[in-house]
C-alpha cells in the first residue's frame, strides 16, 4: 500500500521547520510527501499564502506537491470550520478523490492540533497516525482544549526547535506524548537556503547591516492591546534602541498592521537623530539575520526573539511584556507561556545591560507552575511542583507571571487569606467601593 505524508502549515516559519526535520531524516520513508497550505488569516483573500512569500520556492522542492486547504473547503474559512461527524466519510471520500489520494495510508503532520484547521484535517481522516509539529514558543506550554481520545491515541510525538536549550514543552505531554528536537543545524541551513533565494530587491538591497532590527507585531488584533498602546509599543522600541547608541533602525512591521504606525516611527526617529528603515517585504525574520547580521533584536514576545539569541547568538531586548501579563485574559490565555519565557529570559530594552548576554536560569520550575495554574484540570500531577515553587520562590520578581484570584480559586501559596477571600466575590463590598469612588470623584470634580 502506498504511504502519503501531508504536512500542513499556516506559516513560512513552521513550513521551514518541516524542510529543516525533513533533511534531519526525522520522519519515515514514504512514497509521496505533500504540503497542504492553510492560510488562517482572518480575510485570507487579500493576504498572501506561504507558498507565494519570498524564499518559499527553496522549500518547495522537499514535497511532492503542494495543496490548498482554503481551496478544498471553500468558501468556508479555515479557522471556522471543522465536519460534522455524519459528514466525515464524505469529507475523506471527497479529499481522497481531489488529492489523488486513493486508497494510500496517510499520515498527518499538523500544528496547533488543539484548534482548527489541523484539528478538523485529523478529524477528516480518522484512521490516519498524526505527529504534531511546534511553530513557535506555545508548545512549551500546556495544551489548550482537552482532546478527544480518538485523536490523542493517533499522537505519535511532538516535534519542536529547542528554542529554550533544557526546557521541556508541556505541549500534549499529559497525554503521554514524547518531544522530540529537531536539530537547529537543519534549521538555520534552510533558513541560509531561503536568504540566498530571497530576490535582493530593494526592499533588502538598501537595509543597513549592522543595525537595530526591531520586530512589529499586531497585538491590537488579538485585543490584548488597543492600537495607540501597540504604537507607544513600537516607539519605546526606537527609543531603546537610540539609547543603547544604535543610530540605523530597520523596523520589520507586521504585515496586518497599519501604515500610519510606520510614519509615527519615522517621525521619531527623525527628533531623535537616528535613520529609520520600514521593511514592506513579508520575509522571515530569520532570513534578516542571515543577510543583515543585525547589531540587536528587540521586540515584545516573538518567537524570532528566541531563534535570534539561541540559533545566531545575536543579542536581543524586549519590551511591554510585564503591560501584557497583566492584560492578558483569561490567566488561561495561549500566549501567556510565550510572553513569560520572553520576560524571564530576555532584558528589558530599557535595561543598559541589554545588548549583553546572560546564563538564562533554569526555567523548568517556573514554567510548570504557570502551565498547571493555567490548566490545573489537566496536569494534576503538577500540583506538587507548584506548590513548591510558589512557596520557595513567590517574590517581587515572580508575582508577575501569577495572578492572586487565580492561586486563590486553587488554593495554592499566595491566594487570598480565606477569612479575606469572599471580599472580591461580595455585592455588598462592591455597592460601598462603587459608592465610594463616586463620592471621590464628585469631591474632585
Amino acid at each position: 500500500m502506498r504511504r502519503t505524508q501531508i504536512f500542513m502549515a499556516s506559516t513560512l516559519y513552521g513550513a521551514a521547520t518541516l524542510a529543516a526535520a525533513l533533511d534531519a531524516g526525522r520522519f519515515t520513508p514514504a512514497e509521496r510527501r505533500l504540503l497542504l497550505v492553510s492560510n488562517n488569516a482572518a480575510v485570507p483573500e487579500t493576504t498572501p499564502a506561504l507558498d507565494t512569500m519570498p524564499g518559499f520556492e527553496v522549500l518547495r522542492g522537499r514535497f511532492d506537491g503542494v495543496l490548498s486547504w482554503n481551496e478544498a473547503i471553500a468558501p468556508l474559512h479555515p479557522g471556522g470550520w471543522s465536519p460534522r461527524n455524519e459528514d466525515v466519510p464524505l469529507w475523506e471520500r471527497n479529499l481522497r478523490r481531489l488529492w489523488d489520494l486513493g486508497e494510500d495510508e496517510v499520515q498527518l503532520v499538523v500544528e496547533s492540533i488543539q484548534v482548527e484547521p489541523a484539528l478538523a484535517l485529523v478529524n477528516v481522516f480518522p484512521s490516519a497516525q498524526v505527529e504534531v509539529y511546534a511553530d513557535g514558543l506555545m508548545s512549551y506550554g500546556p495544551t489548550r482544549n482537552k482532546l478527544e481520545p480518538l485523536i490523542t491515541t493517533r499522537i505519535s510525538r511532538l516535534l519542536h526547535l529547542d528554542l529554550v536549550p533544557g526546557l521541556r514543552p508541556l505541549l500534549l505531554s499529559e497525554y503521554g506524548v514524547g518531544a522530540e528536537v529537531v536539530p537547529a543545524g537543519a534549521f538555520t541551513k534552510v533558513l541560509a537556503e531561503m536568504a540566498e533565494a530571497s530576490e535582493p530587491g530593494a526592499d533588502l538591497a538598501g537595509l543597513p547591516a549592522d543595525a537595530a532590527l526591531l520586530l512589529g507585531q499586531y497585538l491590537s488584533a488579538l485585543d490584548i492591546l488597543n492600537a495607540a498602546e501597540e504604537e507607544e509599543l513600537h516607539l519605546t522600541m526606537l527609543r531603546g534602541a537610540v539609547a543603547l547608541g544604535h543610530r540605523d533602525v530597520v523596523f520589520k512591521p507586521h504585515p496586518s498592521a497599519p501604515a500610519h504606525w510606520s510614519r509615527r516611527l519615522e517621525e521619531e526617529a527623525d527628533a531623535l537623530g537616528a535613520k529609520l528603515t520600514v521593511l514592506d517585504s513579508p520575509v522571515l525574520a530569520e532570513v534578516l539575520y542571515e543577510r543583515l547580521r543585525p547589531a540587536i533584536v528587540i521586540g515584545c514576545f516573538s518567537t524570532a526573539l528566541l531563534t535570534a539569541s539561541a540559533f545566531y547568538g545575536i543579542p536581543v531586548a524586549r519590551t511591554g511584556t510585564g503591560l501584557l501579563l497583566d492584560r492578558l485574559s483569561p490567566y488561561q490565555n495561549s500566549n501567556r507561556i510565550p510572553v513569560t519565557l520572553v520576560d524571564a529570559l530576555i532584558p528589558d530594552v530599557a535595561d543598559p545591560a541589554a545588548a549583553a548576554s546572560a546564563v538564562p536560569p533554569d526555567l523548568n520550575p517556573l514554567l510548570r507552575a504557570v502551565g498547571y495554574c493555567m490548566q490545573s484540570h489537566s496536569y494534576p500531577h503538577l500540583r506538587d511542583e507548584a506548590v513548591a515553587f510558589l512557596a520557595a520562590s513567590l517574590d517581587n520578581d515572580s508575582w508577575r507571571y501569577f495572578k492572586r484570584r487565580r492561586l486563590t480559586a486553587l488554593a495554592l501559596p499566595g491566594a487570598v487569606p480565606a477569612p479575606l477571600a469572599f471580599i472580591p466575590r461580595s455585592p455588598a463590598v462592591r455597592r460601598v467601593a462603587r459608592r465610594a469612588m463616586a463620592l471621590k470623584r464628585a469631591a474632585l470634580g
